[in-house]
């Protein structure tokens, strides 16, 4: 392995930890805001549950997306090691400078922003795979939309149970029927492809299933804990309810820790295999070497443990104020959205998915209660990361001709 690879994995590395500092607040804002959690022990909360989803999601379907981000058959060799090493310095630079600011900018889109910034500045536009850029880009947008939506529903959902209506009942139980048919149709072993073969074959062809689809088990789960706890709303007074969901809002936000980690780590892994396979370590991105998950998880887990204040500030008060409900809603919807996205490899924003949530909880309240103004200043941030990142590369990449 050469010196300038090990650099570039280890530059790598050191974003994915950034990633996880910067991006910790995303995980512990509403659970800090709603002092469930002291800060830390909802960073330590986080980072455990940012690793444990090294054991979730095995298909890296994210990681391949973001190595396909700079067309390998144009850029190649030590032409691509130039380029990723570019990409690495400018998505760095601008999420020190983002979180210097307070600002919660996308990691994930600084990260695609800069290799392909770099990719442009080596080869021209040909260099860049537009359908990834472009499914990147469109995301920019709908994950924010789709944690907004899906946290406004949470939330009606959850204050329509405090009274005496059937409807939040009859939700309820759909909920639970669906995620029982879906679990039964979809998530059981089929006992004809397993005909034939030896209990010890059958017994870890059983685990290899399962494994495969645990992340879907454990969306099911918490769906099933939040329909449950739906149904018995009505029957616990104000202090009671608030107290039930300050537990919940433990569930929810390690499942959106583990949506963000499950993401953010796979997108730092795509680069790390991009490099592996240009300095010819590896020949195709299957060929993945294990240390590679281990290390990005375990990266963004220590990152996390550092904290993001100045950003949790930002999400945890300044867009609206949050309370136990809330966050149980903000954080479930943004786990929704994260694990939807991981299975539609995806890589999204997991600054992006949990603001729009948290702007889909105040809005069921009144849409004064969300300082939109704040929100403007945001998505300011959103849309320059790609843009910015790609000019910070670009010049990079131009001064590594004079080393």
């Amino acid at each position: 392995m050469t010196n300038f690879l090990i650099s570039i994995i280890v530059l790598a590395l050191i974003f994915d930890f950034i990633n996880g500092f910067h991006d910790a607040a995303n995980s512990i804002a509403t659970v800090v805001s709603t002092k469930v959690l002291t800060p830390f022990q909802a960073v330590l909360w986080a980072a455990i549950f940012n690793s444990v989803a090294y054991f979730i999601f095995k298909d890296h379907g994210v990681a391949n997306t973001v190595a396909k981000t700079v067309n390998a058959d144009v850029v190649s060799g030590a032409n691509m090691m130039k380029v990723i090493f570019a990409g690495l310095i400018a998505a760095i630079a601008w999420n020190l400078l983002t979180w210097w600011f307070g600002i919660p900018s996308s990691s994930s889109h600084t990260l695609i922003g800069g290799f392909a910034g770099a990719g442009i500045a080596a080869a021209g536009l040909d260099a860049v795979n537009s359908a990834v850029i472009l499914k990147t880009a469109s995301f920019i947008f709908l994950a924010p939309v789709i944690g907004m939506l899906m946290a406004f529903i949470m939330s009606l959902w959850f204050l329509s149970s405090f009274g005496e209506g059937w409807q939040s009942k009859i939700f309820s139980c759909l909920v639970i029927a669906y995620v029982i048919y879906f679990l039964q149709s979809n998530l059981v072993v089929d006992p004809e492809k397993l005909a034939g073969k030896t209990v010890y074959t059958n017994y870890y062809a059983q685990v290899i299933f399962y494994t495969k689809n645990f992340k879907w088990i454990l969306l099911a789960f918490i769906l099933l804990i939040m329909a449950f706890f739906a149904l018995y709303l009505n029957k616990l007074n104000a202090h009671h309810s608030n107290l039930w969901f300050k537990k919940l809002q433990l569930v929810s936000s390690a499942a959106f820790s583990i949506g963000h980690g499950g993401n953010d780590a796979q997108k730092v892994m795509g680069i790390i295999t991009a490099a592996l396979i240009a300095g010819g370590q590896i020949g195709n991105f299957e060929e993945m070497p294990n240390w590679v998950p281990i290390a990005c998880y375990a990266a963004i887990g220590i990152g996390t443990m550092s904290g993001g204040w100045k950003i949790v500030k930002t999400m945890g008060t300044r867009i609206t104020k949050v309370t136990p409900f809330e966050g149980v809603a903000a954080e479930t919807a943004g786990a929704l959205t994260l694990f939807l996205t991981e299975a539609l490899k995806i890589p999204v924003s997991t600054t992006h998915t949990i603001t729009g949530a948290i702007m889909g909880v105040g809005a069921t309240k009144r849409l004064s209660a969300v300082r939109w103004g704040v929100t403007i200043n945001l998505i300011w941030a959103w849309v320059l990361t790609i843009p910015v990142s790609a000019l910070l590369a670009g010049f990079v990449y131009w001064s590594l001709r004079f080393f």
